[in-house]
């Protein structure tokens, strides 16, 4: 398993994900069937860890039960040639999901994140996004039929006579961006979102909608929660956010003008902040957004960046 400890969180696995050979039923009974094959348990969209905090690993030769009880399992990727699955206890009741894994605690991959290195807070991510899917898939938008699962979980099938729908999982993207002010001095631009705790500011983000490009959700964004017309985009990198199903796709760009007008509906506040600002709130133990997202990786290279 690669790790890498410049890469971002939920974005370091590196799983081979097999897509040639997953399609075949035949080749994922042999991999169930393998004793070098491992299990990953979620409940609820939780991962189930030990004692010591990690989540829990079960080699297929002592998972019977725990495959039978699980409402759906998918095939994650080989690592190094062992097969990686995840199943769903959601159906059962926490403390028998506990038990049939072997696991003390349910607990979200957010909360662990910190103690994880970059694969494995990815794998746990990707587990959780997919069989979040699966969930939300049981029937056809289409004509309502049931779906079953296929391709080792990686799509579903509806059985409506004359239907037959193919669906894929999707995912949301969305844009986050550090906008700088214009000029003298350095400043960057935080709001404070409708919702988030008194005192707490981030950058700015939004939903890519139909029909836009990266580039043009941002522009439409700035200028429909701030009031601010940007330019000079760059790409800064980007995020899996699998929560349930988000992409987050970094930018910094320049405002054409130091004058900002928040909505009032997603955006209560916004305002422009100095290095040294931004330093002084570290140092009172004000977080620079979320420590497993994009923006805190955002904020954190302004801050050792100059012009």
């Amino acid at each position: 398993m690669r790790t890498d400890d410049r890469t971002m969180a939920y974005g370091g696995g590196w799983l081979d994900r097999a897509g040639a050979l997953r399609a075949d039923p035949g080749w994922i009974a042999a991999r169930l069937a393998d004793a070098e094959s491992v299990v990953l348990s979620l409940w609820r969209d939780h991962c189930l860890i030990g004692p010591d905090r990690t989540p829990v690993r079960r080699g297929v030769a002592d998972a019977g039960a725990l495959l039978a009880a699980a409402d759906e399992t998918v095939f994650l990727g080989l690592d190094a040639g062992a097969a990686v699955f995840a199943v769903d206890l959601s159906a059962r009741a926490e403390q028998e999901a506990r038990e049939l894994a072997g696991a003390t605690e349910a607990v979200d991959v957010r909360a662990l994140v910190g103690g994880l290195g970059p694969a494995e807070a990815a794998i746990q991510a990707y587990a959780r996004g997919l069989l979040h899917w699966h969930r939300g898939q049981r029937y056809c938008g289409g004509c309502g039929a049931s779906t079953v699962s296929g391709d080792g979980g990686h799509t579903r099938s509806c059985t409506g006579s004359g239907c037959g729908r193919l669906l894929f999982p999707r995912i949301e993207p969305a844009i986050i961006v550090l906008v700088e002010a214009p000029g003298e001095p350095d400043r960057c631009l935080l709001a404070r979102h409708r919702g988030a705790p008194e005192g707490s500011w981030s950058t700015l983000a939004g939903f890519v909608e139909v029909g836009e490009s990266l580039e043009d959700a941002v522009c439409r964004e700035m200028a429909e929660e701030a009031g601010v017309r940007v330019v000079d985009l760059a790409y800064q990198g980007s995020q899996a956010w699998p929560f349930p199903a988000g992409l987050m796709v970094g930018f910094r760009a320049t405002a054409a003008s130091a004058e900002v007008r928040v909505d009032g509906e997603e955006l209560l506040e916004a305002r422009w902040f100095t290095r040294d600002e931004l330093r002084d709130r570290m140092a009172r133990g004000r977080p620079l957004g979320r420590v497993d997202s994009i923006d805190h990786h955002l904020l954190g290279s302004w801050l050792t960046r100059r012009r």
